[in-house]
């Protein structure tokens, strides 16, 4: 008989979490606005707001802590991550900063005039949020396959070289600043990008002049599945894999905080010595000095050990084999879920979920708060919400799909946790009919307005905002 698979690794350490009733619940989610960000973590039983920075590092993670050089200039820490950086990913030319924000912060501000136009495969939330706070425009050019959750397709995440050509067509090159390929897309349900579509996307930004960014915060499960799907990479090492991966690109920002599985950390990596200098001059009004930007040696140094850990296949396989067993728990319960599952987040489709709400009642973001009340899951809504409004017109954007991502935090959460997932959807799916309406804006930021947003349950008559 075939052994059944088991975790890459045994658990050390414990953090006790409370289960609340749902008179708490429904309490704690009007206080907070019906915004699942203002929640308390103690009001949340299992937390899969997100998969950044919530992993739990290895002993050897936390053993290179303990060596951290805090010097502000030169640290030792700083030249071990640089070294990992260009034994792992290729390049030469690298700056630290606090997050993955930060990084695009800082790229951008070097790369990004008002009047430019970013095409990549769907940009996430800050992403946008930084293009269009410098009043240019991004532009999606995903392919369309990844907009239908019931296609399978192996890497939705590509981008449709048809799309970006005719881009590269419509504007100059002075005004294409770069294409940015996300590696896996996170907004098109956390969907690997195939070698093959990166090679070709280089090989097309390259005839026309353009720059190529990996935003690559999870691009070792990207890799996971260029292994796993792929023709010609099964006997490859995710090493190998995440080495030739990065020859198709010019630049990457990092969010340290995904795939390098450290709670805080992120950087920009590059092979061009002026748009390193340029940058520089940011990262140091911005973040910090270049060797630092933003983070401590402590962390720097856990950063390049878990560059290095999380570009092992046992660990990803572990990994994403927990996401893929709540994806089929809930597919067996008729959830309608994005497919193929991705690598760090199952995606509930949440128009086929509640087909019969307007997605101007927030369709995601409503089943999202209902699968709170019901057992104390804090998920996000992928949204109209996120969509923000068109920085031009004002009025919201609705995107092809409205999920609720459940992002799965790294080496956090067991199997019998991933069951309470499940069913407490289940739940929801049975009692669907009974959620006759949604929520409406009462307060919100002019930009990246669903990380504060305030909401009330929907009303007939109009909302000032």
């Amino acid at each position: 008989m075939e052994l059944p698979f088991s975790e890459s690794y045994k658990i050390k350490m414990v953090e006790p979490i409370r289960k609340s009733t749902r008179e708490e619940r429904e309490r704690w989610i009007k206080k907070a606005g019906y915004n699942l960000f203002n929640l308390k973590s103690n009001q949340v039983f299992i937390d899969l707001l997100t998969d950044s920075g919530t992993g739990a590092m290895s002993d050897r993670q936390w053993a290179s802590m303990m060596l951290g050089d805090e010097s502000y200039a030169g640290a030792s820490s700083y030249y071990n991550v640089k070294q990992a950086i260009k034994n792992i990913l290729g390049f030469d030319y690298f700056l630290p900063t606090h997050q993955g924000r930060a990084a695009e912060n800082v790229l951008f501000s070097a790369l990004i005039s008002e009047g430019n136009v970013v095409p990549g495969n769907t940009h996430f939330d800050t992403t946008k949020g930084h293009i269009e706070f410098r009043k240019a425009s991004a532009i999606d050019c995903t392919i369309d396959e990844a907009f239908d959750t019931t296609v399978h397709h192996p890497f939705k995440g590509n981008i449709d070289l048809n799309k970006l050509e005719a881009i590269y067509l419509r504007y100059s090159k002075e005004q294409i600043p770069c294409v940015i390929v996300t590696v896996t897309c996170n907004s098109s349900g956390g969907q690997p990008v195939s070698m093959e579509n990166m090679r070709e996307v280089y090989k097309l930004s390259k005839h026309y002049g353009i720059r190529v960014i990996f935003d690559s915060a999870r691009f070792a499960e990207n890799a996971y599945f260029i292994k796993t799907r792929e023709e010609g990479y099964a006997d490859k090492t995710i090493k190998e894999i995440v080495a030739e991966m990065f020859t198709y690109a010019d630049g990457m920002t990092m969010s340290s905080k995904k795939d390098a599985i450290v709670n805080m950390g992120g950087f920009i990596a590059l092979r061009e010595e002026e748009l390193f200098k340029k940058a520089a001059q940011f990262n140091i009004i911005y973040e910090g000095y270049i060797t630092y930007g933003g983070m401590s040696g402590r962390d720097m140094n856990a950063l390049a050990q878990g560059l290095d850990e999380g570009t092992e296949f046992d660990y990803l396989e572990t990994r994403i084999k927990q996401v893929a067993y709540l994806g089929q728990k809930l597919k067996e319960f008729g959830v309608p879920v994005q497919e193929p599952f991705g690598g760090h987040a199952i995606f509930v489709d949440a128009k086929r979920f509640l087909p019969h709400l307007p997605v101007e009642q927030f369709v995601a973001q409503t089943l999202a708060i209902e699968l709170y009340k019901e057992a104390g899951v804090r998920g996000v809504e992928i949204g109209t919400l996120l969509a923000d409004r068109d920085p031009v017109t004002r009025e919201n954007r609705f995107p092809k799909l409205e999920l609720l991502r459940l992002a799965i935090p790294r080496r956090v959460y067991t199997n019998n946790h991933m069951d309470v997932i499940a069913v407490a959807l289940k739940n929801v799916y049975d009692r669907r009919e009974d959620i006759r309406s949604g929520y409406q804006i009462i307060n919100e930021a002019p930009i990246l307005r669903h990380f504060t947003v305030e909401l009330a349950p929907y009303q007939e008559e109009e909302c000032s905002i």
